[in-house]
């Protein structure tokens, strides 16, 4: 995908890099960082995102992540912080997300004082014994770093947005595509709109509409209706005089947190203008909430199994959606597997189920060993039912930590894949880095709700099974909540008109 600044036209030309050897002569140069956390809990899980879950970079490791590489494109330094990620899962342990502000805010007031802020966050963070966690970590860095820096976010399209969020921030933007393929451009709009209004002298407004529509990510993709349809306009709306950025979010369905929702954030310097096109889109959105559907074929386990094995084409690619670690399910559930073997499927690669007892097994074992195995129900013995069978060793990834092995294994007709920490199987490399051709198999398993854009292609056909987990796709059926405001499909007949609200920050 070409890549580009979505900066205003010239905004950037005071901060443009001089001919060689000539200095550049601001009269003073803003001082800007950027840092922040991002994980996506669903709180119907058991499981507990805990320090071991998260990678934590800072100073100059932070620097040169890859992730980040885009801020070498402006020629104001951005100093970091810590940007703290995990894999989605359950709720972050408060003891956890306690120290982990704790070495943020730190680390941030080392550097005080601070004109901008960048903060790469993802929206769907929830916290044992918290409300709202984004905000409470925006407000601890609003509190920290005054109010006149200005601090400018970027969150994923599954993000939930609160009036808490909107309140201590100046600048917002959000994904705009699902599966989501611009992650960078999505953070290089929220920077260029920073390093902006440092350069205007701005002082940007956000409004936002909230709409009282859940949906998951697997009925919402924007490569289908009436996805495609509702975030076409976008681009087109952003370059509006006066409109620095316009997003539109799904909102993460798997929280119980009153602020989950579907929402509009505009930013700009017209706010009539914003709140009119936020409350368009609003209204659009809500209008459009019961065209919302699944981009493939769904199935049971079971008949998503048959299907597979019936197919007269392969590969066919199995997505196991209510166990999806990118959504926030387990990974360690195993009926699929149990499924597979009960049927007596053949020629199966499933990648992969998170159990570390029977990876360490397989490591101690080596390969070419045959083993009895206890696949699955590891982190959550309560959630599901493990499966016991003979397995052969095949391959073993070579690693120094065992919190990173992997291990390949045979079970009858099963190539199956065995990690000791959760991660998705979502990209071609991370099936041949372990020696596995994925086109060679006629059916895939992968803990996927819709596919990658590097398996889609690849899925002939495409099946995604309707499979329980702390993600299940019978989202009206889920526990009851308790924190949750009245929403579409939870309550069908709820009535609707939009309410624009605007950030505190524009009132001082």
């Amino acid at each position: 995908m070409q890549r580009r600044s979505f900066l205003k036209t010239a905004s950037l030309a005071a901060f443009a890099p001089m001919a060689a050897g000539t200095a550049w002569c601001a009269p003073k140069a803003p001082r800007i960082a950027f840092g922040g956390i991002g994980i996506e809990c669903s709180t119907y899980s058991r499981i507990r995102a805990r320090m071991e879950d998260f990678s934590i970079l800072t100073d100059g490791v932070l620097t040169s992540s890859e992730r980040f590489a885009f801020l070498k494109r402006y020629p104001i330094p951005f100093q970091p912080v810590l940007v703290a990620s995990a894999v989605p899962g359950g709720p972050v342990a408060m003891e956890t997300y306690q120290a982990i502000k704790a070495g943020y805010l730190s680390r941030l007031k080392t550097l005080l004082p601070l004109d901008g802020l960048f903060l790469p966050m993802h929206g769907a963070m929830f916290v044992d014994g918290m409300e709202d966690a984004e905000g409470d970590w925006m407000e601890a860095t609003r509190k920290l770093v005054g109010q006149d820096c200005l601090m400018s976010a970027s969150y994923d399209l599954h993000g939930n947005v609160s009036q808490r969020v909107v309140d201590n921030i100046d600048m917002f933007s959000a994904f705009r595509t699902a599966p989501h393929i611009d992650r960078e451009e999505t953070m290089i709009r929220a920077c260029d709109m920073l390093v902006q209004s440092l350069q205007q002298n701005l002082r940007p407004t956000i409004v936002w509409a909230p709409v009282p529509v859940l949906m998951p990510g697997e009925r919402s993709s924007t490569e289908w209706e009436p996805g495609k349809r509702l975030w076409a306009p976008l681009a087109t709306l952003n370059n509006q005089p006066g409109i620095l950025d316009v997003s539109m979010l799904v909102g993460y369905v798997w929280a119980d947190e009153p602020r989950s929702t579907a929402s509009v954030v505009i930013t700009g310097v017209a706010p009539a203008k914003q709140k009119e096109i936020a409350t368009g889109l609003a209204q659009k959105y809500w209008d459009a909430r019961k065209e919302f559907q699944f981009g493939t074929e769904t199935c049971t386990v079971d008949e998503c199994v048959v299907r597979a094995m019936q197919a007269k084409t392969q590969p066919a690619i199995l997505a196991d959606s209510g166990d999806n670690p990118t959504g926030g399910g387990n990974s360690d559930r195993a009926e699929v597997l149990e499924v597979l073997l009960r049927k007596k499927a053949t020629n199966v690669v499933f990648a992969g189920i998170t159990d570390r007892p029977a990876a360490d097994a397989c490591y101690l074992a080596g390969i070419g060993a045959t083993i009895p195995l206890s696949i699955g129900a590891t982190l959550d013995p309560k959630g599901s039912r493990p499966v016991k069978a003979n397995a052969t060793v095949k391959f073993l990834l070579p690693v120094k930590d065992p919190l990173l092995r992997e291990a390949v294994v045979q079970i009858e007709g099963v190539t199956l894949v065995l990690s000791a920490r959760r991660r998705p199987y979502h990209d071609i490399l991370d099936f041949t880095r372990l020696g596995l051709e994925p086109k060679s198999f006629k059916i895939i398993v992968v803990k996927s709700g819709y596919l990658s854009p590097e398996l889609k292609p690849l899925a002939n056909p495409s099946l995604m099974a309707l499979s329980d987990g702390a993600i299940n796709q019978d989202i009206v059926h889920l526990p009851a909540n308790r924190l949750r405001k009245p929403t579409y499909p939870f309550v069908p007949d709820l009535q609707f008109k939009p309410v624009v609200y605007t950030s505190a920050r524009s009132k001082g």
